[in-house]
């Protein structure tokens, strides 16, 4: 029996070691399995790049508008940190796809916009070498064009290619900015939009930033502000290039008093538009005073910018506080020679409430908005120590899927 009993545990351990040795067999089998399909797939892909490439380079104008539009969907699905942009370039597409955007086939061009606009979206290199190989003149070309498509798709070009700094001097210098100002006039909604954002882009240029824009493009600018949110990312890129028209151009100042609702836009900005908007904003109306404060003074305190300015003293960037009480001393009917370091705001207040409401109610309306400064300023200073009272909290980290 014992014998028996021995033998019967050998076969049970042999029967275990051979069903532990099939399931390392088939593990071993899977991962063969996905590691070659991995390497078939890589293969295949790499295989199609030199397929489009071959195409561009050697194939009549349809083979070179069906590999365009390949590109296209190959770069539209693949994932944020995939590499085949990189590798398309590489293989060679960029330079045959250039010549593409001024055939006469509005197909060629519509599909070449797109293969390039998807090389150079995440991918600095591309950019570059994008521009290097002389899209720019094609570019120009489009956007001088009355096809509302391919304006916007040039636009969205424009401004993705501007994004990478050694490009911003040679599109400026290659006149593209006054086709974005006439974009700010007669393009589609989200060729305007493109348009603001690529001459945002360009003002990082320090080199030309006071030649970009002239006072053509501040109707537009305002046209847009008035009708977007103000405190939206958008707001923040058209107030900036507002301010900077007006600090560097006298046409621009004058362009702003003729255009409708003008100043009073940038007053609704100071007072509803995000941190930003409200710095952007409040130099712009400060450029203004500046220049001539005559002129101005009165067209700005006509438009009710005081409760605006008031608040921003208090609660906006140290920027913001700073330019608004610069402004609120220029308001003022006798500004001191000498721009104000402590600025005594009793005196700032009561003096414009003369001009705004008379000598009679003056202490009144004074003392109500020296009261609505101090209960502003009292719920920021309760909101951070509110803020700073909060114990540390680990933050949720929530996955994304790739667009």
């Amino acid at each position: 029996m014992v014998v028996e009993e021995n033998q019967n545990q050998i076969m049970d351990s042999i029967a275990g070691d051979s069903a532990m040795t099939a399931t390392v067999s088939e593990d071993e089998a899977e991962e063969e399995t996905t590691t070659s399909t991995t390497n078939t797939w890589k293969n295949t892909k790499e295989s199609l790049i030199l397929h489009l490439s071959k195409k561009l380079l050697h194939g009549d104008l349809d083979f070179r508008i069906e590999a365009a539009r390949e590109i296209r969907k190959m770069l539209r699905k693949s994932p944020v940190k995939s590499s085949a942009r990189s590798k398309l370039a590489d293989a060679g597409v960029i330079p045959p796809l250039v010549p593409m955007l001024i055939s006469s086939n509005i197909d060629a061009r519509h599909a070449s916009l797109l293969a390039l606009l998807n090389l150079a979206v995440r991918n600095e290199r591309n950019k570059i070498e994008i521009v290097k190989a002389g899209a720019l003149p094609p570019l120009i070309q489009i956007l001088k064009l009355h096809n509302a498509s391919l304006r916007e798709l040039a636009t969205a070009a424009i401004l993705t290619l501007s994004a990478a700094p050694a490009n911003k001097a040679t599109i400026i210098t290659s006149g593209v900015p006054p086709l974005l100002v006439q974009m700010l006039s007669s393009g589609t909604v989200q060729g305007k939009v493109d348009a603001v954002t690529a001459l945002h882009n360009l003002s990082a240029c320090k080199e030309y930033s006071a030649s970009i824009l002239d006072a053509k493009a501040v109707s537009p600018l305002i046209h847009l502000l008035k009708e977007c949110k103000k405190h939206s990312k958008f707001a923040e890129k058209a107030t900036a290039l507002v301010e900077m028209i007006l600090s560097n151009s006298e046409d621009g100042r004058h362009a702003i008093t003729s255009c409708e609702s003008g100043i009073l836009t940038l007053v609704e900005t100071v007072e509803d538009g995000s941190p930003l908007s409200i710095e952007h904003a409040v130099g712009a109306l400060l450029s203004l005073c500046r220049s001539n404060r005559d002129k101005y003074r009165k067209l700005i305190l006509k438009e009710g910018a005081i409760p605006g300015l008031l608040s921003s003293t208090v609660e906006g960037t140290s920027k913001s506080r700073d330019r608004a009480r610069v402004l609120l001393d220029l308001l003022r009917e006798t500004p001191r020679e000498k721009e104000m370091a402590p600025l005594i705001l009793e005196k700032i207040v009561y003096g414009i409430a003369v001009q705004v409401d008379g000598a009679e109610k003056a202490a009144s309306t004074a003392k109500k908005l020296l009261q609505d400064m101090v209960h502003r300023s009292m719920e920021l200073s309760m909101k951070s120590i509110q803020h700073k009272a909060k114990p540390a909290t680990t933050p949720s980290i929530s996955s994304k899927s790739n667009s």
